[in-house]
């Protein structure tokens, strides 16, 4: 065969080789890539993306379309970019439908802020995704602060976290260490949070960081101030805790610990073990165990520092031990606003005795209710009618009742133009389980401190630690009227007497039980004051 013969099928098979190089790279690239921004890792669709990318969970699918158009919509506009970070994948159809709650609520604050207020600069929502548990959140941290620093992207605040973890903690420290401004929804785990002093400077861990959610010790409190006023003094009460290390449970069972009772004593605390947040492992024979005892013991309430998916375990199986005539109320923290959620026909029917009245009931303080202001209302002036012959001015009325009524009011409106528009969010939301709701108050108030920031014209762009200081001036007059109470934030960035509802998981007399708002519990004993002026006392 001639030289040049050899030398050209020699090139051809380097070519092919190359070819298949090449090809090789780009389908392991595309295998690596899920979307826009947004990489596999370890199994999952670790980044972010705002172009309505639904990270393979299709719950989320039209929500995030959603964010999309809204996105477009505003581009052309003076616009900043705030990431919503939480885990937003799962094999779970119990997580997948809180992930959509919480987004929904993102979506409809998103646009409430970019319309209700009518001032620049406009919000362009991403959404980020940490991984399970927060566990890849480094990457994600990574990638925001980049974007924090680019002159396209002015990223100027991190909203999301509705686990308490210890990933989350390390999440909220490095952004706010390079002062990116962090608005948390959901978490209420009390480590992550600044502490407020008495004589109101604030240990700043996370400086930049606002909450708007009460944290366990003051949801705890809340919880004790509204039943003390209900005459449980005379009934024992229990601490079950798990003991698995989890921010969230450990500050719930210290904070119901703190709880001064007035009745007589009862057992001492009983641990269990899981061995996650959402896998049951052996808990179900741990609670058979502890139900046991908790029935020698005569105790009535049983405070539950512990996660949603280990709560229903729990409350089944308190029910199926053999007390007789016992009925035991499980009181926990806002984890449990998803439980409902979780609870089938068959399991109410576990809960009611032979007889269809409840032998377990669950209460807990969830973070907010749709139920509360109208219930709230009604009851102050049925209370003012007793007291008075004529009907209270408009100055009379209680504004810690009637402003958050108003921003709830707004919210349904929110709701409804969405439907009128045709836009799907995936299912119509449901208010009850309190994500849409607090979701949605974290985005109304990153766009008023967005908003209250402006100066030097519709184009300037505020800066990170403009944002950042804006949350403790929120309060007094520029208090946030959010669904879920009024949000007055103090020094520290935290929530002052954020109310709780009270909130009774009732199983019924037949079929699925119901969700019943019981009332409103205040972590200071009584309600926030005029205007929510913060004393100078606080905390």
């Amino acid at each position: 065969m001639p030289r040049w013969k050899k030398f050209l099928i020699a090139l051809l098979g380097l070519g092919l080789i190359g070819a298949a190089v090449f090809t090789g790279c780009r389908i392991s690239q595309q295998e690596d890539t899920c979307a826009d921004g947004v990489e596999r890792t370890g199994g999952e669709c670790i980044g972010l993306n705002g172009e309505g990318y639904d990270f393979g969970n299709p719950e989320i699918g039209d929500v995030a379309r959603a964010i999309a158009r809204e996105n477009e919509r505003i581009d052309g506009q003076p616009h900043v970019t705030v990431a919503m970070m939480l885990p937003l994948q799962s094999d779970k159809a119990a997580l997948r439908r809180q992930m959509r709650s919480d987004l929904q609520g993102a979506y409809l604050g998103q646009r409430q802020a970019n319309e209700g207020e009518g001032e620049p600069p406009k919000i362009r929502l991403v959404l980020a995704n940490p991984g399970r548990n927060y566990e890849q959140q480094e990457k994600v941290v990574d990638t925001l602060l980049r974007m924090a620093d680019s002159p396209d992207d002015r990223l100027r605040a991190v909203t999301g976290f509705n686990l308490s973890l210890d990933t989350t903690e390390a999440a909220v420290k490095r952004l706010t260490e390079h002062k990116i401004p962090v608005l948390a929804s959901r978490i209420s785990g009390d480590r992550i949070a600044n502490e407020d002093t008495s004589d109101g400077m604030a240990r700043q861990r996370f400086p930049g960081l606002a909450r708007i959610i009460p944290t366990n010790h003051d949801a705890a409190q809340a919880l004790a101030n509204f039943n003390g006023e209900r005459g449980r003094e005379n009934l024992k009460t229990v601490l079950v805790y798990d003991k698995r290390p989890d921010s969230y449970n450990e500050s719930l069972a210290k904070a119901f610990s703190g709880i001064e009772e007035k009745g007589p004593a009862g057992p001492a605390p009983m641990p269990f073990e899981s061995p996650a947040i959402d896998e049951a492992g052996s808990t179900g024979n741990q609670f058979t165990q502890l139900a046991n005892n908790i029935c020698d013991s005569r105790a009535d309430i049983v405070y539950f520092a512990g996660r949603t998916l280990h709560l229903r375990i729990f409350a089944l199986k308190l029910a199926q031990v053999g007390c007789k005539d016992r009925h035991y109320t499980i009181v926990s923290g806002s984890d449990a606003a998803s439980l409902r959620q979780d609870m089938t026909e068959q399991d109410w029917a576990q809960l009611r005795g032979e007889d269809g009245t409840a032998k377990v009931t669950v209460q807990y303080a969830a973070p907010a209710h749709p139920d509360a202001w109208n219930t709230e209302l009604a009851r102050w002036n049925k209370q003012w009618d007793t007291d008075h012959d004529r009907k209270p001015t408009a100055e009379e009325l209680p504004q810690y009742l009637t402003e958050p009524k108003t921003a709830l009011d707004t919210l349904k409106k929110r709701i409804e133009t969405t439907r009128r528009e045709g836009t799907s969010l995936g299912s119509a939301p449901d208010l009850e389980d309190s994500r849409t709701m607090l979701v949605y108050d974290g985005l109304v108030t990153i766009g008023k401190a967005l908003h209250q920031t402006q100066s030097g014209g519709p184009e300037a762009v505020p800066g990170l630690e403009d944002v950042g200081g804006q949350w403790s001036l929120l309060q007094s007059r520029h208090r946030v009227q959010g669904t879920s109470g009024l949000i007055c934030l103090t020094s520290g960035g935290n929530a002052y007497d954020k109310p709780v509802a009270v909130v009774d998981l009732d199983p019924g007399l037949a079929g699925a039980g119901k969700l019943r708002f019981v009332g409103l519990g205040w972590p200071t004993g009584r309600e926030q004051p005029k205007n929510c002026v913060i004393p100078s006392s606080t905390p």
